[in-house]
């Protein structure tokens, strides 16, 4: 009987992210199956199971809230029912979002409370407009009134990022755990050098939380300093690294070759202490662990916030943001304008030390 194929990363999460859509949809009108299905192509499995699950949060509010939606299972709405839709439903749906409880399966547990801002709330609205957009342009619904209601204005946030000396504090806390609780130095000890090849890497590329994860073994290419990383819809890039981020992986590699890893997870480069490919939500436990000491007062350093970190230090050294761009892998620099807005403001401030008009010594000066 032939080998069978080893699933990449990627493959592994897609496969698990349908499974978990396919569940959902059970609990879901037909016509959102149709909807899913029709995006498959262009939406990967990520945005596909978000839409999903905010089809199900929208649906469960309808079902639960409004009287008109009341009378039948949700898995029996038709199209004819979700034409019955108003702006007051979009409206309530709105505020609704702000806060809410959802019925825990266990009855000795307690509801568990969500709470949606600005953004959050934007993107649920976005997923519920496709959905009647899609409906609208099949000719299944005759207006698609969830247009009628305003998004909701987001406001920008300052961008949070890492200052040279917490770039230094943070990667010699992975090797001396200083100042951390004896339980977690007691964790460090065990994964000082992972912890410091990984947090070297976030902060020597840029590299996203889910590509991290994701690097076989067989992906560095310590040679020439490169690792080949799955970008988000599939595409594979060639990603560089300094010395020395090559430095700490190859600390680190020495260490993977005496760790023999749980069946499926034999080609991960980075493993958790259960010897499993380590998770995306274990990444960014751990970087939120090391940030709280290393850079107390910024309380939500991520793994993203460690790429805005990058993105800033190249803008910084090459004022290309194009290169930027290129290297995280944006398709658009207006994306990557955000990770250096203040940057710009501050070379802005330089022009005007460099322009001097009549009445300042250093115009006739200048004047030649």
């Amino acid at each position: 009987m032939p080998d069978q194929k080893v699933q990449t990363y990627k493959e592994q999460m897609d496969a698990k992210r349908i499974l978990q859509i396919r569940a959902i949809l059970k609990e879901l009108p037909q016509s959102c199956g149709d909807f899913l299905r029709s995006i498959a192509v262009t939406a990967g499995s990520f945005t596909r199971l978000a839409y999903a699950m905010d089809l199900r949060t929208f649906f469960n509010f309808l079902h639960a809230e409004r009287v008109a939606f009341a009378d039948k299972p949700v898995t029996l709405f038709t199209d004819e029912d979700l034409s019955r839709l108003t702006r007051n439903d979009i409206t309530a749906y709105t505020e609704y979002l702000t806060y809410y409880l959802k019925d825990a399966e266990d009855d000795s547990v307690p509801n568990k409370v969500y709470v949606n801002h600005e953004l959050s709330i934007k993107r649920k609205l976005c997923s519920i407009r496709s959905f009647y957009d899609y409906l609208f342009r099949e000719q299944r619904i005759p207006a698609n009134v969830t247009e009628l209601v305003p998004l909701p204005k987001v406001h920008e946030k300052p961008i949070i990022r890492l200052s040279r000396d917490e770039m230094e504090r943070i990667l010699s806390l992975t090797q001396t755990g200083e100042q951390m609780t004896r339980s977690q130095q007691k964790y460090q000890k065990l994964t000082s050098r992972r912890d410091f090849a990984m947090l070297s890497l976030f902060l020597g590329t840029g590299i996203r939380v889910s590509e991290c994860v994701g690097i076989n073994l067989d992906d560095l290419d310590m040679e020439n300093n490169a690792v080949l990383v799955t970008r988000k819809g599939g595409n594979q890039v060639v990603l560089y690294f300094p010395p020395e981020v090559a430095d700490a992986l190859g600390e680190y590699l020495e260490e993977r070759k005496n760790i023999e890893a749980l069946p499926g997870s034999e080609q991960a480069l980075f493993l958790s202490l259960q010897r499993r490919r380590i998770t995306q939500r274990a990444v960014q436990n751990l970087v939120k662990k090391y940030a709280a000491v290393a850079a107390p007062l910024k309380t939500r350093i991520s793994p993203h916030k460690l790429r805005s970190t990058y993105a800033t230090n190249l803008y910084q050294e090459t004022g290309d943001i194009y290169l930027v761009a290129d290297v995280l892998g944006h398709t658009s620099v207006d994306t990557t304008r955000k990770h250096y807005a203040d940057m710009t403001d501050a070379r802005r401030r330089m022009a005007a030390e460099h322009v001097h008009l009549p009445g300042d010594p250093e115009f006739r000066s200048s004047d030649g």
